[in-house]
């Protein structure tokens, strides 16, 4: 937050002085998606974790993690580890959605079951209860698409449904253990660890 600050009156001195060289040097695209971001974490909409870029422009994403999540020598825990992979995962989701919005197609790049995947992994982390429903708009597809890929990562037993115990009548989603150590395996074999 003190860097997008930062950079925020940086970049006021620099129009007010009339200096438009210093704003190039500014990553101002970073900060707006910084800033919306933040916005929308306030309206209370779901937190994404936002494109972190290095001075180059490159998305920075691995380095932002280990240096705001720093793991001991040994790996961490695997609580730890879920909470970076967790983020990673976050980037991903948030990436795609970007992808989509900006091609206004999502059919175009669909891959259902992966968002599914990535919004149960994120649940998981973050001990929130997932409905069937939201489920199936986690997975950016109609809901009869989203109903069915849920059917196939039951079969895969990657998923698993139950009641809600405090509502008999809503099935909740979860990732079985298998899913868990399959996506725990997909984000360390990226390379996320300390």
């Amino acid at each position: 937050m003190k860097e997008i600050k930062d950079d925020l009156v940086q970049a006021g001195f620099a129009i007010q002085a009339g200096r438009r060289e210093e704003l190039q040097q500014i990553d101002l695209p970073a900060i707006a998606e910084q800033l919306s971001a933040i916005a929308a974490e306030l309206r209370g909409e779901s937190a994404q974790l936002l494109p972190l870029r290095s001075a180059n422009g490159e998305r920075d994403l691995r380095q932002h993690i280990h240096r705001t999540h720093a793991l001991p020598e040994n790996g961490g825990s695997l609580e730890q580890r879920r909470i970076l992979y967790a983020e990673f995962a976050r980037e991903a989701y948030a990436t795609r959605r970007r992808r989509s919005r900006i091609f206004q197609n999502d059919e175009l790049f669909g891959e259902p079951a992966w968002d599914i995947l990535l919004d149960l992994y994120i649940a998981h982390v973050e001990k929130k209860s997932v409905s069937v429903s939201s489920a199936c708009i986690g997975s950016a597809a109609p809901p009869t698409t989203g109903l069915r890929w849920l059917g196939v990562l039951a079969d895969q037993q990657l998923v698993m449904r139950e009641h809600d115990p405090e509502d008999q009548r809503r099935v909740l989603v979860r990732l079985t253990e298998r899913g868990l150590t399959a996506m725990d395996e997909y984000f360390a074999s990226a390379g996320l660890t300390a």
